[in-house]
């Protein structure tokens, strides 16, 4: 990998990041249900799928990929996040939760990446 890839992944990660950051601001918890988590692995599912489809139509640059995919979108998900926060939760008995959390999650977030290469597929 060059000099330029990695720049595009450490630039892009650093907005994803800062992104990620904002939507725990804008978005409140719910109880202990974390829907900041979950409204960053929904939209950055939309988004992969939205910017997958368009780079690959495009046949963009492997260096568009590395700066949005790996970096934009890699620092923003949160799908670590995800997973300590489901365990926690069953570590805490709340099962009811931590299931409903982890099927939200799955079933949403493959839509909204299906969602986002049919919009591409729509319009192109």
């Amino acid at each position: 990998m060059t000099t330029g890839y990695w720049l595009a992944v450490a630039l892009g990660g650093a907005i994803g990041s800062l992104g990620r950051a904002g939507v725990s601001v804008w978005v409140p918890s719910v109880g202990a249900f974390p829907l900041p988590t979950l409204a960053v692995n929904l939209l950055g599912s939309l988004a992969i799928g939205l910017m997958w489809a368009t780079l690959t139509r495009m046949d963009a640059s492997p260096m568009w990929s590395a700066f949005v995919i790996t970096g934009v979108l890699g620092g923003f998900t949160t799908f670590s996040s995800f997973s300590l926060e489901t365990l926690q939760l069953f570590e805490q008995g709340a099962w009811q939760t931590a299931l409903l959390y982890l099927a939200l999650s799955l079933l949403t977030c493959v839509f909204g990446a299906g969602l986002g290469v049919g919009l591409v597929k729509l319009v192109a």
